[in-house]
């Protein structure tokens, strides 16, 4: 196995939890110089020119919020703020990802990316039907020709598989969570049905209930789906995240859970700014915020992760299906 392969690979030696802040820091140091350098250690891996045209976006745009006022040219491109910033994230990260490991999703799984982005935008459309009844959020500023507002919202609700997976794969290259792991999980009949079931009383509960209450229980529709689609990847040998606790391994659902509060993060920033926006009505903690975004509706980007990699891997999944019917 190269040095480049051994940036992603998971150790098997079971580690426990660090017990104080010391060796907590000293292994994240340790860990994370250990990946660059086994990444560094062949010949270097050059930094694809995607990447330094994601960084130059992201300044134009940063640039034209500046001088908005002042040129109108600026101001329509303000209006993409978020989805032209998202994508210079995505390109950025990608070469950053190559650069390290030698294989990124630009760079050598194309269609798997291209596959990303309607899956993307199908599951978000979801979430916007949820708002319709719980009217968590609004948009503001949107263009008022329709065919720019389909393009600006195709490519802001395209790039949010892209790039939480993308910082997912980050993270894991990095090495950060590797040897997080804890005592094998079984994942009984018993669990997988009654997760199913939980999940399925989350998902409905705020559509069958009036908007004075329905208002509150967001944070189920954040939940609700990984309950469902995480069991029955897991029941059909899918990519799963519950075989990872089966077999022990933290890696990726930490990764994954990290990667939501990034991109969280990152959305709330660049939406606060920009000219076309989405505002938050959710009724409660509307004091305490994160740009726009209250703080209790933020800590639902790390479930959020996890209910797109469950959902992108059921939906593999149904398209291996009739490969392996043939």
């Amino acid at each position: 196995m190269s040095s480049r392969e051994s940036v992603t690979e998971r150790s098997s030696l079971p580690t426990p939890f660090f017990k104080g802040k010391k060796s907590m820091a000293k292994y994240f140091k340790t860990n994370r110089e250990t990946a660059v350098k086994a990444a560094m250690s062949e010949k270097p891996l050059i930094f694809k020119y995607h990447g330094w045209l994601g960084i130059g976006l992201i300044c134009f745009v940063e640039f034209c919020l500046l001088i908005q006022h002042h040129v109108s040219f600026a101001y329509k491109v303000s209006i993409w703020t978020t989805p032209l910033c998202w994508l210079g994230y995505v390109m950025f990260l990608d070469a950053v990802i190559f650069k390290l490991k030698g294989n990124s999703l630009l760079c050598n799984r194309r269609r798997e990316f291209y596959i990303q982005i309607p899956l993307s935008i199908a599951f978000w459309l979801l979430f916007e039907f949820y708002n319709l009844h719980l009217a968590n959020w609004e948009y503001q500023g949107l263009p008022k020709n329709k065919i720019e507002l389909c393009l600006g919202m195709g490519l802001a609700f395209g790039m949010i598989m892209p790039g939480m997976f993308q910082t997912t794969e980050l993270i894991e290259t990095l090495r950060l969570f590797e040897r997080f792991r804890i005592s094998s999980l079984h994942v009984s009949n018993r669990v997988i049905y009654t997760s199913i079931v939980l999940g399925f009383f989350f998902i409905m509960a705020p559509l069958l209930i009036s908007r004075d209450y329905a208002q509150y229980l967001f944070g189920l529709v954040w939940t609700g789906y990984v309950m469902i689609f995480e069991p029955i990847v897991y029941s059909s040998k899918g990519n799963s995240l519950l075989r990872d606790l089966e077999e022990g391994r933290l890696s990726r659902i930490l990764s994954l859970f990290i990667a939501g509060y990034i991109c969280g993060f990152l959305w709330e920033f660049w939406n606060y700014w920009a000219v076309s926006k989405w505002v938050y009505t959710a009724p409660f903690m509307k004091d305490v915020k994160i740009f726009e975004m209250p703080i209790a509706g933020f800590l639902g980007f790390g479930p959020f992760a996890w209910e797109y990699f469950c959902f992108y891997h059921l939906c593999k999944l149904v398209r291996q299906a009739p490969q392996i019917n043939q």
